[in-house]
């Protein structure tokens, strides 16, 4: 093996892993969502509409 062949590789290899990746914030890795979906019908419960419907 030459020495131009051991510097072509070497060089090869620096650009293939000579930088770590760009660093990922946390803020992007986390994902944030409500375990249950907004009902506006579990929302609109009256328990005075229910008494009077039901003769509570």
């Amino acid at each position: 093996m030459s020495h131009d062949e051991t510097t072509a590789e070497a060089v090869t290899h620096k650009e293939r892993f000579g930088a770590l990746p760009e660093r990922i914030r946390l803020e992007d890795m986390v994902e944030t969502r409500r375990a249950i979906p907004h009902d506006p019908d579990r929302d609109a419960y009256d328990p005075d509409e229910v008494a009077v419907r039901y003769g509570l």
